[in-house]
């Protein structure tokens, strides 16, 4: 137990003074089982561990989700996701910061990335909020909490490498991110309804469209209902019926998805040049992904030799603290992480931790990779990290930072309600994947 917390103090260490996630806990974690076991054991660790990452079939959901993402962004489907967002709520007061998020939501639902879907979008919402007078604290506050939702709508890829993670069914973590996603969609619209009530001039009414108009828009976004639905359906045996008769493990959908959007992108003129953007900087995705899951791996080797998690679980039992005493304990250590670290460090670093101790509890494991999710999104927009935020800057840079921090306050706060239902309300999470058993 000391020799853990030794170790987890010199990860936080290393990570303040700037050495990269996956080097701080690859280098501690290798130490320190040197130190409980023997540096040939180590080293022998550490080699099989990579060539098991490296040959690991699961884990090839990971770039074909990250592929298809970048292809669905090529394809230019963000715009029609917009546009019919726009078509139905860019008339409202904040209408504009509305259609950003509902537009997220639906780009999440196709993409799987939090950051790709926060400087998709600001490209696309920005120059039109600014056309229409938006601040740019609400302008660019609703594009990067919209953004967060990238992680949790299904597909994931943060909640595919907890599944790897945990051994928990990807399927399920995927329909139980569902709900809570778009409860989180509701609390941002909610969070842009108090922004302009609060101050008007915010975000002042855009153009009503007509029905004609509307039903224009919706014709547009039939490539993202159908990969959707391929997906989804494929994954959930929806596609099982006949002449079909089409049922997808995770590594399959993340394949027909990847696909079904490199076509999609074509029919509607992906270049040349773009597919090779598209692959290459999967390749680099997908590189930086496993350099820091192999760390964690190994940081977590160490852990569980030191017997950590153990040492909290015989401490919790002997103090008798209740399990929901023991949930909100981890939540707050997540929230107070996130103003550290970015999202997936976060959770590789933890989860090998906590994960015991909430079996231990009998928490049901999707719940609580959805919680975790959640968490992590929050820790997105928070400051001093808040990668939305900095990812936003890096696109848009004639606004500060403090701007954009300043403006996504509200919908920080709203996250920390729907943090406190989901967590009080288990079957809110749940309830979709105890209707597909």
């Amino acid at each position: 137990m000391i020799e853990a917390s030794i170790g987890f103090a010199a990860v936080l260490a290393l990570v303040l003074l700037r050495m990269p996630i996956a080097f701080a806990m690859g280098l501690v974690g290798m130490l320190g089982y040197a130190h409980l076991n023997s540096f040939r054991g180590a080293i022998s660790m550490v080699g099989r561990l990579v060539i098991d990452t490296a040959q690991n079939y699961g884990l090839s959901v990971v770039p074909l989700f990250i592929l298809m993402g970048l292809f669905v962004n090529k394809g230019g489907l963000s715009r029609e996701l917009y546009q019919v967002s726009f078509a139905f709520l860019g008339h409202l007061r904040g209408g504009l910061a509305m259609a950003t998020i509902v537009a997220c939501a639906g780009f999440s639902a196709i993409c799987g990335s939090s950051l790709a879907t926060a400087a998709t979008m600001s490209k696309v919402a920005m120059p039109e909020m600014r056309k229409f007078n938006y601040h740019d604290s609400l302008s660019t506050a609703s594009i990067a909490a919209g953004g967060t939702l990238g992680i949790l709508i299904p597909p994931s890829v943060i909640l595919v490498i907890y599944g790897l993670l945990t051994e928990t069914s990807i399927g399920k973590l995927f329909i139980a991110g569902i709900i809570p996603g778009l409860v989180g969609v509701l609390f941002y619209l909610g969070a842009v309804k108090w922004t302009v009530t609060r101050r008007p001039d915010s975000g002042p009414a855009g153009i009503k469209t007509d029905w004609q108009g509307r039903a224009t828009a919706l014709r547009g976004v039939w490539a993202v209902l159908l990969l959707f639905f391929l997906v989804i359906g494929g994954l959930y045996g929806v596609l099982d019926i006949w002449p079909l008769e089409l049922t997808f493990s995770p590594t399959e959908a993340a394949g027909m998805g990847a696909m079904g959007a490199f076509l999609i992108a074509v029919f509607r003129g992906m270049k040349f040049r773009d597919t090779l953007d598209a692959l290459k900087e999967t390749s680099i995705t997908t590189a930086n992904l496993f350099s820091v899951l192999i760390g964690a791996w190994i940081f977590s080797n160490f852990v569980n030799l030191a017997g950590m998690p153990e040492a909290i679980i015989e401490l919790v039992t002997a103090y008798a603290i209740s399990p929901g005493l023991v949930m909100v304990l981890i939540i707050l250590t997540y929230i107070i992480l996130g103003c550290v670290f970015e999202s997936l460090s976060m959770l590789l670093l933890t989860v090998p931790i906590f994960f015991p101790l909430v079996m231990a509890m009998n928490f049901d494991p999707v719940w609580f990779g959805v919680i975790v999710v959640v968490v992590t999104e929050i820790s997105l927009i928070t400051p001093p990290i808040g990668l939305n935020v900095f990812v936003l800057k890096g696109v848009l840079k004639d606004v500060s930072t403090a701007t954009i921090f300043r403006g996504v306050t509200p919908f920080w706060i709203t996250d920390i309600f729907r943090l406190a239902l989901l967590a009080f309300l288990p079957g809110l999470t749940l309830w979709l994947p105890n209707f597909m058993n």
